[in-house]
């Protein structure tokens, strides 16, 4: 219990701390820099993750057609 009140503490006083930094010119610039990276950031994983998926259902594509393929020889 005394580690999460210290968490708490921790959070609140950072989360004070930016807001009074992100009244000046200064803080403005850096949180808006933060934000632009953070959302490049987060497009990329998105972007891989689309990337990925589309590999994974070709492969998942070409074993269908595969097996398709060995059922019909067995099947003859």
């Amino acid at each position: 219990m005394k580690s999460f009140i210290w968490f708490v503490v921790g959070v609140t006083t950072g989360l004070l701390i930016a807001r009074e930094g992100g009244k000046t010119r200064q803080g403005k610039q850096f949180f808006a820099d933060l934000d632009t990276k953070a959302r490049e950031f987060g497009e990329a994983i998105s972007d891989g993750y689309r990337k990925r998926e589309a590999e994974l259902r070709d492969a998942i594509g070409d074993i269908a057609s595969d097996t398709e393929g060995a059922i019909d020889n067995l099947a003859k």
